[in-house]
């Protein structure tokens, strides 16, 4: 039997970014570059805990790391102990437009109904500057990319790492299932946790989800 015969499947690993002021306080973080706080660099450090131990035990260190460019994703990679996680821009978070740096709270105010962002979408609001959000197919298609750009390593036999945001992570999961990416609706993600994708009886699957790397 070879070493390869025994290695572990390959993974695709989702860790959502440590807390901002804007992330504890529920306010949507789009294309604004919040930094972390205290609290949410101690979480970055226990994800990399985390994460050397998965490492460990796989026997072997990723072979891809991407991060989103906003600093609070490379921020959290950096601490994670992937200073040199390459960036790609479709890791992004969800562009809210006009409800960037609004709560869910607000925004239903606003518009005299419950809103809910994987429904109703982000342009539900005039947009002070003009400049309007994307739809969730946009985001859609953007995780797709990221999708299909990391697949040959998976296939390949080797693990991915993934650094991002809440949203974006949760519609990047509803592409790699194939399903409507309204489900990621149902998919709650805590600041720092860690997801596990994989290959099971030949479909695509979750391994693990919103994993706490504090216990």
């Amino acid at each position: 039997m070879s070493a390869n015969d025994t290695a572990p499947d390959p993974q695709l690993v989702l860790v959502r970014h440590g807390e901002t002021e804007w992330s504890a306080s529920g306010r949507h973080t789009g294309r604004s570059d919040i930094p972390l706080t205290v609290a949410g660099e101690q979480q970055a450090v226990a994800a990399g805990v985390w994460l050397q131990r998965w490492a460990d035990r796989r026997g072997r260190r990723p072979a891809v790391v991407l991060s989103s460019p906003r600093q609070r994703a490379r921020r959290t990679a950096d601490l994670a102990g992937f200073p040199d996680a390459a960036t790609d821009d479709d890791l992004a978070e969800w562009d809210y437009g006009p409800v960037d740096g609004q709560t869910a709270v607000a925004v239903s105010e606003q518009i005299g109904r419950d809103w809910l962002i994987f429904r109703d979408g982000v342009n539900v609001l005039a947009a002070a500057n003009g400049h309007r959000g994307e739809e969730l197919a946009d985001v859609a298609e953007r995780a797709g990319r990221v999708v299909g750009r990391v697949e040959p390593t998976l296939q390949g036999g080797e693990d991915v790492v993934l650094f991002a945001h809440g949203h974006l992570l949760r519609v990047l999961t509803t592409v790699w299932l194939g399903v409507d990416p309204g489900l990621g609706a149902r998919l709650e993600l805590g600041t720092a946790a860690i997801c596990l994708l994989g290959y099971g009886h030949g479909l695509r699957t979750i391994e693990g989800w919103n994993l706490s790397a504090q216990g």
